[in-house]
């Protein structure tokens, strides 16, 4: 099923540049939303974005860094799904609306994949949204051709992140998207080095995130907070899970263990970790760069190979690749010895010069 005709499309920071249009999709939990960027004739990527986030927030810095857009925007559709009541303008959601657990937000992603004749998706997913494409992989795996998970979660909360979420409810609940809870989240998604804005460009994430915090409706939040709050371990799943899986993992993340965690208990045929040095949950919009290279020797592993020209670049001379519209099927699998690799310090930072 394609793009619906009373599609909208949003105007926001960057958003122009995805080229993309907003679909409400009504599923049988409620009405959500569905950002998708590109041909629709070519394989699907599905997002899902971290608690409070949403996909321009959670993914923007990826999909808008110059080979990232080469790799993943010239080469998928890109269906962004966000949470319920997370979208950009997202009104409150009705108190009449009932919570909905985490096994209920996997299967909205499934009635997603059903409302654009989706059959196989490759999925892409941060911290709380990587745990919901997990138990959407463990409960239709068929329906998924890869993973592609950033800090993800996979088993049921520990008593102190449990009681840590809880006071962040109870200050949703009393005082809304104020100024603590916001720091609070920053210290979810980011590291202490780029919290502290040493540079002007990571000052701007940080800034950038506060601001597009303000928007997201604390109600909303406490909703998926909640959810995720509330879920189950996947361990025994993940077991039996033979979906290939490529894990990031900050090493400044919170969730650092349960990303590892995930890692040994799944087959190693099939799942891969990458560890990124200095850096927090958030790889996607504070190291960015450093997802490129794995991600496109795993695509090459599932078996594409990305048809690339390489020409002089006018500016300096250099080689830049002009990326094919289309990846041909391929009869090897990559190792999994050859992906799980962990990333020494990469400078990917601009530079300021004095």
């Amino acid at each position: 099923m394609g793009v619906s005709n009373d599609s909208v499309a949003i105007d926001i920071d960057n958003v122009e540049s995805l080229g993309g249009k907003e679909v409400r999709v009504k599923t049988s939990k409620g009405s959500i939303s569905v950002f998708v960027c590109g041909d629709q004739q070519k394989p699907a990527l599905i997002t899902y974005p971290d608690v409070a986030l949403n996909f321009m927030s959670c993914f923007r810095g990826l999909f808008l860094c110059q080979d990232a857009a080469s790799l993943l925007l010239q080469n998928f559709c890109i269906y962004n799904v966000d949470a319920p009541g997370h979208e950009l303008g997202a009104g409150v959601i009705s108190a009449d609306m009932p919570l909905l657990s985490v096994d209920e937000l996997a299967d909205q992603v499934a009635e997603v994949v059903d409302f654009f004749g989706l059959e196989k998706v490759f999925c892409l997913g941060v911290t709380a949204g990587a745990y919901i494409l997990t138990l959407f992989a463990t409960k239709y795996e068929e329906r998924v051709a890869a993973l592609i998970l950033v800090s993800p979660l996979c088993r049921e909360p520990s008593w102190r992140e449990w009681i840590y979420n809880k006071i962040l409810l109870n200050l949703l609940y009393f005082y809304g998207m104020r100024g603590l809870l916001k720091e609070c989240l920053l210290l979810r998604y980011f590291s202490k080095e780029l919290r502290r804005g040493v540079h002007s460009a990571e000052s701007d994430i940080i800034e950038n995130s506060r601001r597009l915090l303000d928007e997201r409706q604390s109600v909303n939040v406490m909703r998926y907070l909640q959810a995720i709050n509330e879920r189950h371990d996947l361990t025994e799943s993940l077991q039996k899970l033979q979906c290939k899986t490529l894990i990031f993992v900050g090493e400044r993340s919170p969730f650092h263990a349960d990303s590892t965690h995930m890692n040994t208990i799944m087959n190693k045929k099939v799942c891969a970790l990458v560890e990124v040095e200095s850096c927090g949950s958030l790889v996607t919009e504070e190291l960015p760069y450093a997802m490129i290279v794995p991600i496109e020797f795993f695509l090459m592993g599932l078996g594409f190979q990305n048809k690339t020209a390489f020409t002089p670049a006018e500016s300096n001379g250099s080689l830049s690749r002009k990326p094919s519209r289309h990846w041909c099927i391929a009869p090897e699998l990559l190792s999994s010895e050859s992906l799980g690799i962990k990333l020494k310090p990469i400078k990917t930072r601009p530079t300021v010069k004095s």
